[in-house]
C-alpha cells in the first residue's frame, strides 16, 4: 500500500521518511496551507453563526498543487501534523483540500519523532479532532476580529501603524504596568553596618543596645558612624550557634514556559532562539544513529513523563552515579494550572543513550547546548534530594550583635548533574562563649531599589502565572512587540516605549478588557472547554464580539487623538495653506494642512522632503518605474506603484544605508565586510547579501581563528581581553 504522509516542516519529513519504506511519501505542508486572508477581515457573519473565509495564498498554491498530485498517486492519505491545536488544524485545511473525507481520513500523533513512535502512531490512528480545530479556529477569529477592528482605531487616533491584540495588549500592559512602578519609585536611603571578624568571619548588625535592626534599619550616615563608634571598642563573645540540615527536591523537567526561562538564565537564549533549537532537537538531527527525533514535542504544558521513560531514567542513573544518587522512589510532578494537558509528556531526551557528550560531536554548539540542559534536567527529576547544612552564629558584647551565616553542601544529590549555584561559605570552628577579635567595621551608604524591569524570560513567567497566552505564543507575543516597537531590549531588560504608554492609556479608559490579564486568562479556559466540547465554539465568539463592536463604534467619536499635530505659524511655500507639526513612525516632521491635495512636507531641521528618485528600471513585478526611497535604516530601492506593488529591494547587495567598509575580506565569499544597523543594534556582514549570508554580531578584525581560518574579534570578556571567531559555529577564544 502507497501511504502519502503529510506533516509540518521538511526536516520533520525527511526524519519520518527515515523510519519508512520505499513506497511511502512523506510531505511537508509547511505550515498552514490555508488561512484567512491577509488584507481583509475574511470572516462573515451571517444568521449569527462566524464563517470564516479561507483562501490558499498566493506563496502557498505551488505547495497545494504538489500535495493534490502526490494524494492522487497515494492509497491512503495520513495526517501526521503536530498534536496541539495549531497541528490539528492545519491537518483539517489539508485534508479538505486534498478532498478527502473527514471522517475516513486517518490521523497519527506522536510525542516524539523516533521509528517506533512512528510506526506505533501508524498502527494506532485515529480522526481529525474537530473540537481542536474549532478551539483553533475560535482564537483565530477572535483574534482577527480585534486586530482588525482595533488597530485602524488606535492608528487612527494615536499614530499610524499601531496594533492591538487580545494576548500582545495584556502582555503590554504588565511591561508598561511595571515600568510604571519603576517610575514612580522613589528610592529611600539606608546604611550597612557589618563587622569583620577574624579567621574572615563577615556579619551583619543585628542589634545595638536594646534595639534590633532590621535589613534597613540604620536610616542615615550620622546613626551609622555613632553605631561604628560605639561597637568600635566593644568585646565579642560568640553567642548561640545553629545549625540545620536541609533537603533540597530537584525541579520538575521542563514545559515550554520553563524551557524559555532556563535557556534565557543559564545559556543566554532568547525565547525565540530556544523554539528554534528545540524545534530541531523534535524534528530530527543527527545521531549516533542515524537521523532521529532527540527530544519530545517541545510545545507542552505538561509535566507527565511516561512510565518507561522514568524507568530508563533510573536505570541510567544507578547505571552511572550508582544508587546513592537515585531517590527512594519515582518521582511524579504534577501541574498546577488546571488548563495543562496532561495527555501530553515533559520535554525529555527520547533515547538517554544520546548522551550530552555524544550530542556534542554531531550538533551545533547552540543544539547541543539546550540538548544537554534538557537532558540533565530530566535525568535529576529521578535522582536523591541534595542535602544542605547551614550554621549561623551570633557574635556579641554589651553594646550590640553581629550575625555571621554560612553552609556547604553535604550531598550534592541532583546536583551532580545540575550544578549548584550557590557556592559553599564555610564558618570555621566556634565555641559558644570564646571570644572572638573585630577586626573592623563598615559602614556604607545605599537605596532601596525599584523593582527590576522584566526580562524575557521573566515576562513569560508572569503570563504564565497568569494564564495568558499558552505554551505557543509566548515567544511570539515578545518577537511581536518588539516588532512593533512598543518594547525594546536593552541587556535583556525590557524598557516600553513612550507610544506604548499612549496604547495602554487608551485601551485601559475604553477596552479594559482587552489589557485585562483575568479577562484573557478567562478566554484561554473558554478556548480548553471549546477543545473539550464543553462549550461551542460560536456561542463563544458571538458572547465577545456583540459587546466589542458597539465598544468599537462608540470609540470612533469618544476616543480623543493624540496625534501630535499644532500649527508652527508659518504658510506651505507650495499652496499658502498652514504649515503643520506632525509625528510620524519616524519622529516629528513638519507637513502641509492641506494634504493630501498638497503633499509638501520637510523634516524638523528645515530640508525639504524630496519625491523619490527613479533609477531608470523597470519593475519586474508590474512594470512601473523603480525609485529611490528613505526608510528607518537609510535608502532603499522601490516601486513607485507602492501599496499596490510592494516590491523592493536593496541598494547595492544588501545595505539599505551607506555603510562603514572594514578592512577585512569576507571568510565565505572574499567580499567587503561592512557594518551594518538594524533595529537590534550594529552588526557586520558580507556585502554580497543575500548571496553570501555571513553575518558577524561584533566588528572583526585581520587576525584569524585558528581552528577554522575566520576573522576573529577583540573584546573584553569576564575582564580579559580576548580575540574571539566569529564563526557562529566555531566561537574558537583566544587571550590577546
Amino acid at each position: 500500500m502507497k501511504r502519502l504522509i503529510i506533516v509540518e516542516s521538511p526536516s520533520k519529513a525527511k526524519t519520518i521518511k527515515g523510519f519508512l519504506g520505499a513506497k511511502d511519501i512523506v510531505v511537508a505542508s509547511k505550515g498552514h496551507i490555508r488561512d484567512l486572508p491577509k488584507k481583509t477581515m475574511g470572516v462573515a457573519l451571517k444568521d449569527g453563526e462566524f464563517i470564516p473565509q479561507y483562501e490558499v495564498s498566493s506563496d502557498r498554491k505551488k505547495q497545494v498543487e504538489e500535495m493534490k498530485g502526490l494524494a492522487k498517486g497515494a492509497d491512503r492519505i495520513y495526517i501526521a501534523t503536530d498534536e496541539d491545536r495549531e497541528g490539528e488544524a492545519i491537518g483539517y485545511h489539508a485534508a479538505i483540500l486534498l478532498g478527502s473525507d473527514l471522517d475516513k481520513t486517518p490521523r497519527i500523533v506522536f510525542h516524539e519523532i523516533t521509528k517506533s513512535a512512528i510506526l506505533s502512531s501508524l498502527e494506532n490512528p485515529r480522526t481529525i479532532d474537530m473540537r481542536k480545530v474549532n478551539a483553533q479556529q475560535a482564537r483565530r477569529i477572535l483574534d482577527r476580529v480585534v486586530g482588525y477592528s482595533l488597530s485602524p482605531l488606535l492608528s487612527q487616533k494615536i499614530r499610524r501603524g499601531l496594533s492591538a491584540g487580545r494576548v500582545q495588549s495584556a502582555a503590554l500592559k504588565i511591561i508598561v504596568d511595571r515600568e510604571r512602578e519603576i517610575r514612580a519609585f522613589t528610592p529611600e536611603e539606608y546604611w550597612s553596618v557589618t563587622g569583620l571578624f577574624e579567621e574572615g568571619i563577615e556579619a551583619e548588625l543585628t542589634r545595638f543596645g536594646g534595639e534590633k535592626i532590621e535589613k534597613r534599619g540604620v536610616q542615615n550616615e550620622a546613626r551609622a558612624n555613632e553605631i561604628k563608634a560605639a561597637l568600635e571598642k566593644a568585646s565579642f563573645v560568640v553567642g548561640a550557634i545553629e545549625k540545620k540540615e536541609r533537603k533540597i527536591s530537584p525541579p520538575p523537567p521542563f514545559m515550554t514556559s520553563a524551557l524559555q526561562q532556563t535557556a534565557s538564565s543559564k545559556l543566554g537564549f532568547n525565547p525565540k532562539k530556544t523554539m528554534v533549537l528545540a524545534q530541531k532537537l523534535y524534528e530530527g538531527v543527527e545521531t549516533d544513529q542515524g537521523v532521529s527525533g532527540a527530544i519530545t514535542y517541545m510545545r507542552t504544558d505538561s509535566l507527565h513523563i511516561a512510565p518507561e521513560a522514568n524507568q530508563a531514567a533510573r536505570e541510567a542513573i544507578e547505571s552511572s552515579y550508582g544508587k546513592r544518587y537515585l531517590s527512594p522512589k519515582v518521582r511524579y510532578f504534577k501541574n498546577q494550572s488546571k488548563s495543562a494537558q496532561e495527555a501530553h509528556e515533559a520535554i525529555r531526551p527520547v533515547n538517554l543513550a544520546f548522551t550530552p557528550q555524544i550530542a556534542a560531536k554531531s550538533l551545533g554548539k547552540d543544539e547541543a547546548r539546550l540538548y544537554a540542559l534538557i537532558y540533565n534536567r530530566f535525568l535529576a527529576t529521578q535522582m536523591s534530594e541534595a542535602i544542605v547544612e547551614s550554621a549561623s552564629a551570633t557574635l556579641e558584647s554589651k553594646e550590640g550583635a553581629f550575625k555571621a551565616s554560612g553552609r556547604r553542601t553535604a550531598f550534592d544529590g541532583f546536583y551532580k548533574v545540575l550544578g549548584d549555584d550557590d557556592k559553599d561559605k564555610l564558618l570555621p570552628a566556634l565555641n559558644v562563649g570564646a571570644p572572638i577579635k573585630l577586626n573592623k567595621i563598615e559602614t556604607k551608604q545605599r537605596f532601596t531599589e525599584p523593582p527590576s524591569r522584566y526580562s524575557e524570560a521573566g515576562l513569560i513567567k508572569v503570563l504564565e502565572q497568569r494564564g495568558v497566552g499558552r505554551p505557543s505564543t509566548y515567544a511570539p507575543t515578545v518577537s511581536l512587540l518588539e516588532d512593533r516597537e512598543y518594547i525594546t531590549i536593552e541587556k535583556k531588560q525590557i524598557i516600553a516605549s513612550e507610544i506604548a504608554f499612549s496604547v495602554i492609556e487608551t485601551l485601559e479608559r475604553h477596552f479594559s478588557e482587552i489589557v485585562d490579564s483575568e479577562f484573557t486568562a478567562k478566554m484561554e479556559e473558554e478556548l480548553d472547554e471549546v477543545a473539550e466540547d464543553r462549550k461551542d465554539w460560536q456561542t463563544l465568539l458571538r458572547e465577545f464580539y456583540e459587546p466589542f463592536m458597539l465598544k468599537i463604534k462608540d470609540g470612533k467619536t469618544a476616543i480623543e487623538s493624540k496625534k501630535i499635530v499644532e500649527e508652527i505659524g508659518e504658510t506651505c511655500p507650495k499652496c499658502g495653506s498652514p504649515l503643520l507639526k506632525r509625528k510620524g513612525r519616524f519622529g516629528e516632521f513638519i507637513a502641509c494642512s492641506a494634504y493630501p491635495k498638497c503633499k509638501y512636507a520637510r523634516n524638523i531641521d528645515g530640508e525639504e522632503k524630496k519625491p523619490p528618485r527613479e533609477t531608470g528600471e523597470k519593475c519586474e513585478k508590474c512594470g512601473a518605474p523603480m525609485v529611490i526611497r528613505n526608510g528607518r535604516n537609510g535608502e532603499f530601492i522601490a516601486c513607485s506603484a507602492y501599496p499596490k506593488c510592494k516590491n523592493t529591494r536593496p541598494i547595492e547587495g544588501g545595505d539599505k544605508r551607506p555603510a562603514e567598509t572594514l578592512a577585512v575580506a569576507c571568510p565565505k565569499c572574499g567580499g567587503a565586510i561592512r557594518k551594518r544597523v538594524s533595529k537590534r543594534g550594529a552588526f557586520y556582514g558580507c556585502s554580497n547579501y543575500p548571496k553570501c549570508d555571513f553575518i558577524a554580531k561584533y566588528e572583526p578584525t585581520d587576525r584569524k581563528c585558528e581552528k577554522c581560518g575566520y576573522p576573529t574579534a577583540k573584546r573584553v570578556i569576564r575582564g580579559k581581553t580576548m580575540f574571539e571567531c566569529v564563526n557562529g559555529v566555531c566561537k574558537h577564544k583566544i587571550e590577546a
